[in-house]
């Protein structure tokens, strides 16, 4: 879908990565700058997953030997990606008027967990940090328990590399409307607080409380994964009156008072518990078994090394080998067409092609 975009990436960690790679598997050609002296995180693989489908170069930033490549890449492409705190980018006299002054088409996206500014732009911080911050994390735990969620997906991809590639492109499509490439400022905490959108519609509802374990999708008995016999659990969230009967029925719990009021928060506890201890007396696969035909709304929770043979995902091909390793196949799909990525490659391993496409070997 993206043939002949252009992307060059500045070599980083977290959600610039990703979206690079993502963009990469929609097609664009995406070359990553990479730090000479190996990879910036310690014990990273040589080959990094998130480089599939990429081209990659070794290049000092701080070289002037190594200059002219970097802004050769810079004036042929549509869109470049840097995930250095604020100002870094600027004293290497890389930063967006700069590049800019190279490219003027070019869009520049800029990745980070606070901002370009703003009092905390120029400090550290994680996933969870910018999630908590946001007020993402909120409702991330049954009540009584901290907060916590999966790690990296709300914050660094959800909220970061996902509205990086929606800012790169919406500044591509703007640059060939009107020759000047934007400056794009992805900032997790923005992401995050951006994905917030629909539980504030329902907050502002009423459907969403402060108090944690009061509101319509946080605490209810039939939004909740449960412990099973066998130490896995299952993930239930029968919202709909329709889903909730099915569930009932399944359960045997149809006539039961401790169930009547599907909505009713006094309740909630009761049912909870009463739950918790009949997806406790069986293993998993019973409860899979049991729920996989039907419209309960409820599915076992699966670890990474089990996803691969889940009969569903298996059917779409969700999941891929590459070179050992298992990775998502790209998405979304178009056309129904699954597409499989290029190879993740060795580091600077495409130093003498891309220095001979610029006319620099």
């Amino acid at each position: 879908m993206l043939e002949g975009i252009r992307i060059v990436e500045f070599e980083g960690i977290g959600p610039g990565p990703f979206a690079a790679m993502m963009l990469a598997d929609l097609g664009a050609e995406v070359i990553c700058v990479q730090r000479p002296g190996g990879p910036p995180l310690p014990g990273a693989p040589a080959r990094n997953p998130l480089d599939r489908g990429k081209r990659v170069i070794a290049l000092d930033l701080k070289s002037a030997a190594d200059r002219p490549v970097v802004e050769a890449l810079i004036a042929r492409a549509d869109a470049l990606i840097e995930g250095n705190r604020p100002g870094v980018m600027e004293r290497l006299r890389l930063g967006p008027a700069e590049a800019r002054a190279l490219n003027p088409r070019l869009t520049y996206g800029r990745m980070t967990g606070w901002g370009q500014d703003g009092p905390r732009a120029v400090q550290a911080g994680h996933d969870l940090n910018y999630a908590g911050l946001s007020g993402a994390l909120w409702y991330a735990s049954p009540p009584g328990q901290p907060p916590v969620t999966p790690p990296t997906l709300v914050g660094d991809i959800g909220g970061g590399a996902l509205y990086l590639v929606v800012g790169l492109l919406s500044g591509i499509i703007a640059a060939a409307r009107t020759g000047k490439g934007p400056v794009v400022d992805a900032a997790i905490v923005d992401g995050s607080a951006h994905m917030m959108a629909l539980v504030m519609a329902m907050y502002a509802g009423g459907q969403f409380q402060d108090r944690r374990g009061a509101s319509m999708l946080d605490g209810p008995h039939w939004s909740r994964s449960y412990r099973c016999a066998d130490g896995g659990h299952v993930a239930v969230q029968c919202l709909e009156p329709k889903f909730y009967a099915e569930f009932l029925a399944l359960m045997q719990l149809t006539d039961d008072p401790d169930f009547a009021r599907q909505n009713d928060p006094s309740g909630w506890p009761r049912a909870t518990e009463r739950l918790a201890a009949l997806f406790g007396a069986q293993p998993r696969a019973h409860w899979a078994a049991l729920f996989a035909r039907s419209d309960a709304c409820v599915a076992p929770v699966l670890s990474p090394s089990e996803v691969e043979s889940d009969p569903h995902l298996s059917a779409r091909g969700t999941w891929m080998r590459a070179e050992g390793a298992l990775m998502p196949r790209p998405a979304p799909r178009f056309d129904g067409r699954r597409v499989d990525p290029g190879p993740a490659p060795a580091r600077d391993a495409h130093r003498a092609q891309i220095l001979a496409e610029l006319g620099l070997a």
